[in-house]
């Protein structure tokens, strides 16, 4: 298994990347301010407008570190990698895959079946430190769940699958002020608003999911697959719709429960978010707020269902993308998606 290593995240303005004995130096205003060494890192997150020296770009290339740039608020622009890995021979069983209208169909139900089961334990756990008529309402909402998780079994296109999984998803994020309803500072979900956050927890939840995306990409490129040619998501021209398709499982217990837990434990204030006419977004403040928890949830430790190893949290990524790898190479009947227990 690959070693979970750490994620570089820079959120000053202006500073300046650089290369020095195998080191990622940043500057700002002309100052040294940080140094890491390379060989403890995976990836280097840059937020806004910063600069990146060529060397240390020719340097992560080499090293297999990506470089991935989003503006202040977190959306994706770019992201730089070096050539592509793995074998050949794998991609082009996945390309194939695609054609394959038995196979896409059995693995979209697969992603779909662990995004309802999750987000239905999601639900389940919340409702045990609920009062009676809070967890009666939770309660509900995840029978209706298992009703949608039993009802892809006779879809008999993605299309159908889709929609079942829409129906599902407005079920879910309808009880997200259930589950916020003990939480600090007043904050509410309302409804699910992506582009853009209209409230400070779809901010908070768009943000992680980014991070998310990003490292879900990152463990498909690592195997050797392309992110981009996905089953669930349609294809489209600069859309990682395969990264899109795996992560669908893991939004739930990764980002959803995570996001939650944040608001739960009264991390954030007012001064963690900004808003404008139209949307709200977290601050600088909120990013590092966010960010330093997500490095530390990573780290931690669980059991994987299929694998019956302990990994880190930040390795289920690619523990899914190599059992997803095993399954083109024939090595395993179908795919098994990550059940939270």
């Amino acid at each position: 298994m690959k070693k979970l290593l750490n994620t570089l995240y820079i959120l000053t303005p202006d500073s300046y990347l650089y290369l020095r004995n195998e080191t990622v130096c940043v500057r700002i205003g002309g100052e040294e301010k940080a140094s890491v060494p390379s060989h403890t890192i995976d990836g280097i997150v840059c937020f806004g407008q910063n600069t990146v020296s060529t060397p240390l770009i020719g340097f992560c290339a080499e090293r297999d570190i990506s470089l991935t740039f989003v503006s202040e608020r977190g959306r994706f622009y770019a992201r730089i990698c070096g050539p592509v890995s793995g074998n050949v021979m794998l991609r082009k069983k996945q390309y194939e895959s695609l054609s394959d209208t038995a196979f896409a169909h059995k693995t979209v139900r697969d992603f779909l079946y662990g995004k309802l089961r999750n987000s239905r334990t999601v639900l389940l756990r919340y409702a045990r430190h609920m009062d009676a008529p809070a967890a009666d309402v939770l309660h509900k909402a995840s029978e209706q769940l298992a009703g949608f998780a039993k009802q892809l079994g006779d879809c008999p296109s993605v299309d159908s699958m889709r929609g079942i999984e829409g129906a599902a998803a407005t079920v879910y994020f309808s009880q997200f002020d259930t589950m916020l309803q003990s939480s600090a500072n007043g904050f509410c979900f309302d409804v699910r608003s992506r582009r853009p956050p209209r409230n400070e927890v779809n901010a908070g939840l768009s943000f992680v999911y980014m991070m998310l995306t990003r490292g879900v990409q990152a463990a498909l490129e690592t195997v050797g697959l392309d992110p981009a040619a996905g089953y669930l998501h349609t294809l489209r021209p600069g859309r990682m719709s395969f990264a899109l398709d795996l992560m669908e499982e893991l939004r739930a217990p990764l980002c959803d429960r995570f996001v939650l837990s944040l608001f739960h434990r009264g991390q954030f204030s007012e001064k963690d978010f900004e808003r404008d006419s139209l949307a709200v977004y977290l601050s600088d403040k909120g990013r590092k707020t966010v960010l330093e928890s997500w490095q530390k949830r990573k780290g931690e430790e669980l059991l994987h269902p299929f694998l019956q190893e302990k990994i880190p949290l930040g390795m289920i990524p690619y523990a899914q993308a190599m059992l997803f790898a095993r399954v083109l190479r024939g090595d395993l009947d179908r795919y098994p998606p990550f059940i939270w227990r």
